[in-house]
């Protein structure tokens, strides 16, 4: 029996962005590593059934970035893995500074850890 690769939305997100980064499109690339990284928390957070975070959502109809850190600092404790918050600071660096080429691709590297670790929650396997 062989294995099926299931991808998250956050590993397509990642596969564009790296494309993006290839061409040198800095902007682009820099707005798809940070939905990854969102699409991962989210992800982490349904999987998980953080009915707090979950309820937030409901109330307001989006996810907020205030709801997001939320969503991270609970993930952090649920876990016990104190580095998913500076996985999502990667996240919000890449989302809010004007990175170089050459920063982005180190900050990538700890979205992409973020979205592995989402995806063994997931229980994905990575394509």
């Amino acid at each position: 029996m062989s294995s099926i690769n299931i991808l998250s939305a956050a590993d397509l997100l990642l596969r564009e962005a790296d494309e993006l980064l290839e061409r040198g499109d800095v902007v682009q690339a820099s707005e798809k590593y940070y939905k990854a990284a969102e699409e991962a928390v989210k992800l982490m957070v349904k999987e998980l059934n953080l009915t707090e975070i979950l309820e937030k959502v409901k109330e307001e109809g989006y996810w907020s970035l205030g709801i997001l850190h939320d969503a991270v600092i609970q993930l952090s404790k649920l876990l016990g893995n104190d580095k998913i918050v500076e996985l999502w600071k990667s996240a919000v660096i890449i989302l809010t500074a004007n990175l170089t080429k050459d920063i982005l691709v180190i900050e990538a590297e700890k979205v992409k850890e973020l979205v592995e670790l989402s995806d063994k929650i997931a229980d994905f396997k990575l394509g």
